[in-house]
């Protein structure tokens, strides 16, 4: 069952509408200085009733106060609707189809990336939007072919993400039909070979000559780094976000020398290490963000040098070797993006993807050197810097007192003493990944940031429940990851009582806590219990069926559920979770993404849970590593056929496919190998 519901003012009159085909429709009408009351309800026997005749809107009191409603209210009411509760509207009467079928037809705006369309109900809904001029696709089970169908001349904005099974000729093809584009974003797998891109590229960004926001994304094979040439890279003059990836070293230092205003202002005898101001730049770039094999002092140099204009800055690199002096990034390298002035956002990230590898050339003064030239920093995101101790990281959290965000990875000196020593500026975004040193005296001072919306300390494994009762103090809280920490139970039951309004909430790897902890956390009295959206539980191995249980019973509002490792997980708590349970008031558990990736304690016959009418609200379920999938694919193609909005995952991705997308190809994924 899909519900919607929405709230909008319209000429001082407030309308609510919830939307539920199986048993109720209401239009409540309330117009400001008069209590004006207009309902209808659709009995299930009414609507078999009308089922039988064709599912059309037949006569019936509901029926004919919706048909006496204005055209134009119902329209506007269900075009504040999300496609799939629309589709859910347009399915109730003869009346609600017309109207939906002419949003549709006005839509100029259509997000599908929170489901993976196959080609059919991509074909099914495209048809029907015919103004369409920003459009988003999780391109996960489509080909070029499907991306053809809807380009043309009035997109604006397209974003296609996921794009496993996409060529690089798709970049041609929107060259070639989308001349008016101003934002692109494009996501694709590393399968043809880097000259075919390098073309292909070349003509989309010659014939895409409005472009102001270009994002390209290239998985899976860190060859295709060479498709990125400077020599033959051109990028309009109206460009102000540029997102590559991924880039070799070289080439994105001749890239970003070769800029418009740079190519001509300069000689080949220009020192690079000295400062450099174009007085009138053409090339007016905002956002650089870059994945390079390795970051340099050169690199940065040449960014301080060319692009002074910079506002937001994220570079990302992936050494598969330790990087050796000089090609690494040093305290000048670092000081030297002091020259951009304007900058207010700020990461700089040394991926351990292809091995176990650290900024070991900067330390503390590198830090101090930042912190002094940009102070109006708002954003920062600092990984793999292993030399930097409290004082370097305690000198950007005190001299940028503009801060919001504030991120670092992997950094084994990082301790409590970063935090207490002075005020923190006001964040709203903390993360903290990996900092073993980090205890709970830090997250208490970071609690006094009454404007924390987000605090993710994954990984910090001596985290403990004396800190909750600060942390679920914060009244705007929203999202908490407190994954591989050492809280227990009575954690758990702290997080229950407390005010923040919790939506998303992982304890993945929290060895010590079990089914007890769950209930605990449940039946607390606090806001978690109504506002909770996704919780992950995985690689616990004190969670079972009956932390699951007290979840569908209890956690009316959650729409994601990792248990992902949970061996003691069995079909009682698939059946469980399949179950419709209606709480009292009114709603029922209805998930949208479900993991159960290495559930080892599910059995074979499980699999008919997973078939019509269990899980009517599923987008995503992962199911790799599991008895499941020694069934054979033909069960797996049997429940792809009856639910074409389910992602099905095999290979053991995390949730939503988000790490490893680009090894999912369309082809496969029809024969079930995905």
């Amino acid at each position: 069952m899909f519900v919607g519901s929405w709230t909008f003012i319209r000429n001082r009159a407030l309308f609510s509408l919830s939307v539920s085909y199986r048993n109720l429709l209401r239009v409540v009408l309330l117009v400001s200085g008069g209590r004006y009351l207009l309902y209808f309800r659709l009995s299930p026997s009414t609507m078999n009733k009308r089922a039988a005749n064709g599912g059309g809107g037949g006569g019936g009191e509901g029926c004919g106060l919706l048909e006496r409603l204005p055209n134009s209210i119902i329209n506007e009411i269900l075009g504040k609707l999300e496609l799939e509760t629309l589709c859910s509207a347009a399915c109730v009467s003869r009346t609600l189809r017309s109207s939906a079928s002419q949003v549709l037809s006005s839509l100029t705006t259509l997000d599908l990336s929170s489901f993976s369309p196959d080609v059919q109900t991509l074909e099914h809904i495209l048809h029907r939007c015919s103004a369409l001029k920003r459009v988003t696709v999780d391109c996960l089970r489509l080909g070029d072919s499907s991306v053809r169908s809807f380009l043309g001349e009035q997109i604006e904005e397209l974003n296609l993400l996921k794009g496993s099974s996409l060529s690089y000729q798709v970049l041609f093809s929107i060259g070639r039909k989308c001349p008016n584009l101003r934002v692109l974003v494009v996501e694709l797998a590393g399968w043809d070979v880097p000259k075919i891109f390098t073309r292909c590229f070349m003509h989309m960004l010659n014939r895409c000559s409005y472009l102001e926001s270009l994002c390209i994304k290239i998985r899976g094979s860190e060859l295709d780094a060479s498709g990125f040439r400077s020599s033959v890279l051109s990028v309009p003059n109206t460009v102000k976000v540029l997102k590559l990836q991924p880039l070799l070293i070289e080439d994105a230092i001749g890239f970003i020398n070769d800029l418009p205003y740079g190519r001509n202002a300069l000689n080949d005898s220009f020192d690079l290490s000295i400062p450099f101001y174009p007085l009138s730049p053409r090339f007016t770039l905002q956002k650089l963000s870059l994945v390079v094999d390795v970051i340099s002092d050169e690199l940065t140099i040449s960014i301080s040098n060319f692009v002074p204009l910079l506002v937001e800055l994220d570079l990302e690199d992936r050494p598969c070797s330790e990087p050796q002096l000089p090609k690494d990034l040093t305290n000048s390298g670092l000081q030297r993006l002091g020259s951009c002035q304007h900058l207010i956002a700020l990461s700089l990230i040394r991926s351990k993807l292809n091995c176990q590898v650290y900024f070991k050339a900067v330390n503390d003064m590198g830090m101090f050197l930042l912190s002094e030239s940009c102070k109006g920093l708002q954003a920062v995101r600092l990984g793999g810097f292993s030399k930097v101790s409290d004082a370097g990281f305690a000198a950007i959290l005190h001299s940028c007192r503009n801060l919001k965000k504030f991120e670092v990875r992997n950094a084994s000196l990082i301790s409590d003493l970063a935090f207490l020593n002075g005020a923190l500026p006001s964040l709203v975004d903390m993360k903290l990944w990996s900092c073993s040193l980090i205890t709970s005296e830090s997250v208490n001072e970071l609690a006094s940031s009454s404007d924390l919306e987000v605090l993710d300390l994954s990984g910090c494994r001596s985290i403990a429940d004396s800190c909750l009762s600060r942390v679920t103090s914060l009244h705007r809280l929203t999202t908490l990851n407190i994954g591989g920490s050492d809280i227990t139970d009575g954690g758990l039951a702290i997080i229950g009582r407390g005010n923040s309004p919790i939506t998303h909430l992982c304890l993945s790897c929290c060895k010590r806590v079990t089914d007890k902890g769950i209930a605990l956390l449940f039946s607390g009295g606090g806001k978690i219990r109504e506002k909770l959206l996704a919780l992950d539980v995985g690689y616990i191995p004190g969670i079972s069926d009956k932390a699951i249980f007290t979840i569908a019973e209890f956690a009316p509002s959650v729409t994601e559920l990792c248990i992902r490792y949970c061996y003691s997980v069995t079909d009682a708590s698939l059946e469980i979770l399949a179950a419709e349970r209606r709480f009292e008031d009114g709603n029922k558990l209805v998930l949208r993404r479900l993991d159960l990736c290495s559930c080892i304690g599910l059995s074979v016959k499980s699999y008919e849970l997973l078939k019509k009418p269990f899980f009517s609200g599923l987008k995503w379920l992962g199911v790799g590593r599991t008895q499941l999938t020694s069934k054979g694919m033909a069960i797996f193609t049997e429940i792809r056929e009856e639910r074409p909005w389910l992602t099905l995952c095999l290979g053991g991705c995390e949730m939503g496919c988000h790490d490893g997308w680009q090894f999912h190809r369309a082809d496969c994924y029809q024969e079930g190998l995905s």
